[in-house]
């Protein structure tokens, strides 16, 4: 029986495959160059990119909460407040739950963005309200009317208000209709009143009679409607 001289033992082979399916050290530092290249470019843009739709962000939130209370208000029968808490920095739901503001009780919140990165308060220095409709512009006001947080009456915060009644209808505080717009935007620097970028200027308005909301974005000279 002749013998196959050619055959190499296993072991050899196997040997060969782990050596040849690895990395070398140089592949792999080649990788973590470009890897690191990557994230060094990328990083600043998403900050920049979530930076600068902050604003954006903020002004669907308070869009959704203003459905929500206009929601609430038809399901529940009863009047919800919504309101703009600047002295907290949230949004605030509260269930008027009866003719006496002792018993109004706080049923949702959620935090807002700092006034250095949002500001919420004014109109920006440079930019026209949307017109039409020429409402007047939210005013923000120490509250007097006060609800409870977890048992504690809560008051004296710097708030706007708007209070959606069962009807679909919005009324302040006197039961009058109101029709109001509101401005979201990113201050050029805290406490300043010139907006980073007009483009960045967003803007809201509710209108009284339905609790109907209309956005507004900015494009540099004037608002458009979304």
């Amino acid at each position: 029986m002749k013998a196959n001289i050619n055959k190499k033992p296993a072991g050899i082979d196997v040997a060969r495959h782990h050596e040849m399916s690895g990395f070398s050290m140089i592949e792999l530092v080649i990788v973590l160059v470009i890897v690191l290249i990557m994230s060094a470019i990328s990083i600043p843009y998403i900050y920049n990119y979530q930076k600068r739709y902050k604003s954006e962000d903020q002004a669907l939130k308070v869009m959704d909460f203003m459905r929500e209370a206009n929601q609430l208000a038809l399901n529940k029968r009863r009047t919800i407040r919504l309101e703009i808490d600047l002295t907290d920095n949230k949004l605030l739901l509260i269930d008027e739950k009866g003719a006496s503001a002792t018993d109004d009780e706080l049923i949702k919140a959620i935090p807002l963005e700092t006034t250095g990165e949002v500001r919420m308060d004014q109109i920006p220095t440079g930019v026209t309200k949307p017109n039409p409709p020429n409402y007047n512009d939210a005013t923000f006001v120490t509250d007097t009317i006060g609800h409870k947080r977890a048992g504690v009456s809560v008051t004296g915060h710097n708030v706007w208000a708007a209070r959606f009644r069962r009807d679909g209808s919005v009324v302040n505080s006197s039961g009058t209709l109101i029709s109001a717009n509101l401005y979201i935007w990113a201050p050029l620097a805290a406490g300043n009143n010139n907006p980073r970028d007009k483009k960045e200027v967003r803007a809201i308005t509710m209108f009284g009679g339905s609790g109907a909301v209309r956005y507004w974005k900015h494009n540099g000279t004037t608002f458009q409607p979304y």
